[in-house]
């Protein structure tokens, strides 16, 4: 149980980081304003800036390696 659970996590957090990735290249992004509950929006919102983080991270940990270059 814990191991799909993580599973699960880790494949939410992956779609999160390559909404952001999109975002980063193409500038194209969900429109959240077209949510009206408040709840969810927020959620939404929070989801996003998770993408974001794990994003960030992960460009500064690749940029660090020695495996991998900037072109």
């Amino acid at each position: 149980m814990l191991g799909k659970v993580a599973h699960i996590g880790f494949d939410v957090i992956l779609l999160s980081g390559f909404l952001a990735g999109v975002k980063r290249s193409t500038g194209i992004t969900p429109n959240l304003e077209s949510i009206e509950n408040k709840d969810v929006k927020y959620y939404s919102q929070k989801y996003l800036d998770l993408g974001e983080r794990a994003f960030d991270w992960s460009v500064a940990y690749l940029g660090s390696s020695e495996y991998f270059t900037r072109k």
